[in-house]
């Protein structure tokens, strides 16, 4: 389970940044992940709240946004949303040529004290 590792990478990375500022505290987290980034949302908000205890984020309210899957179609042009990084175009079936969003997997903000 890579989400238990991301959960991790997170918590370190806002550590670190809250320690930049000389913040002790983060109120608030948000995360965005997409539905194409291979991170399943829900088991990577279970392992930052079971990882976030005794951490900088164990009060912090988490936030994460997902992300719809976005794609272009090779033949047709039209942009049509993805569950799936193999679906194909709902007019004329064939596979996108460009995947614009759903891939994303960051830190958006901290909010911290």
């Amino acid at each position: 389970m890579h989400e238990l590792s991301l959960a991790m990478e997170v918590i370190e990375l806002a550590t670190r940044e809250a320690g930049k500022k000389g913040y002790s505290s983060i109120c608030e987290i948000v995360i965005e992940v997409g539905d194409l980034s291979g991170v399943e949302a829900e088991s990577f908000r279970w392992g930052l709240e079971m990882l976030a205890k005794d951490s900088i984020l164990e009060h912090a309210e988490i936030q994460i946004i997902r992300i719809p899957g976005n794609g272009i179609c090779s033949i047709c042009n039209n942009e049509f949303i993805m569950q799936n990084r193999i679906d194909m175009c709902p007019d004329c079936h064939c596979l996108p040529s460009e995947i614009k969003g759903g891939q994303e997997f960051r830190l958006v903000s901290l909010v911290a004290e």
